[in-house]
């Protein structure tokens, strides 16, 4: 490697983190934020530095472009997923620095990429571009392709969207703890006016299995059902399908990896608290979604 081709390697290198957590955002997917960020890397090296004012600006835009050719491919195969679809879990231990692309970022959890990724591409791509990342709306219409106005509009939409779905808000994990614990203790006794007692009355259970897994088909959605929903788990598989459960941070919330049996599978559980009590649940058993993951 020549040295300016280190020196220019070392300013990528600066921005990488927030180039994957970017192509996270929009993507949903580690491995294909990654790609982008490496395709990114590949354009760059091959241009003339000389011709870019801002590198960061420069390669936000070309990560952009890359990971909409992704978002809108995948919006098409989307219309044939079965069951809900949820972003790749970002796994860590407890104990542990959730990481750059993570740590302190509200948006990035569950909840919140959950109703992101139900947005249109173009909307998902001017509501990050410009609120997280306060890139200007005629660089975003460049990117999308369309007017400024436009742009706007799609972010505006989109911000809209955020906002009538209104994610549960992330709550200090003690109380994600307690939450948890009382939750999975009443779940494994299989007691289901205790379990329903313990969930909010708005409870909804999202499980991504991508069809190749066991887990809901269809959201689940008010506190009985969700509650008859866990307990059935239980008498179908046992107790060991919760106490064999090891404490991780999921996208930075508390959550849970289980191994799994031959019957059951790995999976990747979360959830929020709303009010002192859980009230989503996400179960993501989709092997592909899994790779990342070390159980």
């Amino acid at each position: 490697m020549s040295p300016d081709t280190s020196t220019l390697a070392a300013e990528f290198d600066r921005h990488r983190s927030r180039l994957v957590g970017l192509g996270y955002r929009l993507t949903g997917r580690l491995t294909d934020a990654e790609d982008a960020v490496q395709d990114a890397w590949l354009r760059l090296a091959d241009s003339d530095p000389g011709e870019i004012r801002d590198l960061g600006a420069w390669l936000t835009t070309v990560v952009s472009r890359l990971c909409l050719d992704r978002m809108r491919s995948a919006a098409v195969r989307r219309e044939s997923y079965v069951g809900p679809w949820l972003p790749e879990p970002l796994v860590s231990a407890v104990d542990s620095d959730p990481g750059d692309i993570v740590a302190g970022q509200d948006d990035l959890r569950m909840a919140a990429m959950r109703v992101l990724h139900e947005l249109p591409p173009d909307q998902r791509l001017a509501l990050v571009l410009h609120d997280g990342f306060e890139v200007p709306f005629a660089e975003i219409a460049e990117v999308l392709g369309c007017s400024v106005p436009t742009a706007r509009q799609h972010a505006s939409r989109a911000r809209r969207a955020m906002a009538d779905a209104a994610p549960p808000e992330r709550v200090p994990l003690p109380e994600q703890q307690r939450a948890m614990e009382e939750f999975l203790t009443a779940v494994a006794a299989a007691d289901l006016a205790a379990v329903t007692r313990l969930l909010h009355p708005t409870a909804a259970v999202y499980g991504d299995s991508g069809g190749k897994a066991r887990t809901a088909r269809r959201p689940v959605v008010g506190a009985e059902k969700v509650a008859r929903f866990a307990v059935g788990l239980i008498e179908k598989y046992g107790a060991e399908l919760v106490t064999s459960a090891r404490p991780v941070l999921v996208n930075g919330d508390l959550g849970l990896l289980f191994p799994g049996t031959p019957e059951t599978g790995p999976r990747v559980f979360a959830l929020t608290v709303r009010e002192g009590r859980t009230a989503e649940v996400f179960d993501i058993v989709n092997p592909d979604k899994l790779t990342h993951v070390e159980f």
